[in-house]
């Protein structure tokens, strides 16, 4: 399988065996390195935007905190939402034009798994456990019921949270369920 890894406002082009994104945590005993864990969560899935993302799957993972303010919004307009919240000029234009009143937010509590919006957008090149459940669901769902993030389109799976001192990323190990329409 081969993903397309981004953050809030940048996409990265990495190749991965997995990759994933979730919602709330659920911490397991670290791994060896101390900075991997293997977590089971939710994680909100839509169309892919964007020239050349044709075929991908687009999965996010949302900190808690913030996930009722993304419904309903766009990936964009849900990492703009998590950029104010962390930033530290809210005086930036996409702060201040935020459908949501960032300034009243509080920011994230310290250890928030994971520690800002993550997204990747996967490409069924290579077999991932349970990879057909999500692309079956991907397929059935109507696609203007992913064009938004919405509770109807999620996917439960299991994760390895990749931590280092400056940023976090995942890898999907497993698609464990997904909805039907």
């Amino acid at each position: 399988m081969a993903a397309v890894c981004g953050a809030t406002s940048a996409i990265n082009r990495r190749s991965l065996d997995a990759g994933g994104t979730a919602l709330l945590a659920q911490a397991s005993a670290p791994l060896p390195h101390g900075s991997l864990f293997e977590l089971e969560e939710s994680l909100f899935v839509q169309n892919p935007h964007g020239k050349g993302l044709k075929g991908g799957i687009h999965v996010l993972w949302i900190p808690q905190p913030i996930q009722k303010h993304c419904l309903g919004k766009t990936a964009e307009q849900c990492s703009a939402i998590d950029y104010c919240i962390r930033t530290t000029n809210k005086n930036v234009s996409m702060c201040q034009n935020s459908s949501v009143d960032v300034r009243h937010l509080p920011t994230y509590p310290p250890g928030m798994r994971p520690r800002r919006v993550l997204s990747v957008i996967y490409f069924p090149l290579a077999a991932t456990k349970g990879f057909d459940t999500l692309q079956s669901f991907f397929d059935s769902a109507p696609k203007d019921t992913l064009d938004r993030l919405s509770e109807r389109a999620r996917i439960k799976a299991r994760i390895k949270l990749i931590r280092s001192s400056d940023d976090d990323q995942f890898e999907l190990l497993e698609v464990l369920a997904a909805p039907s329409f």
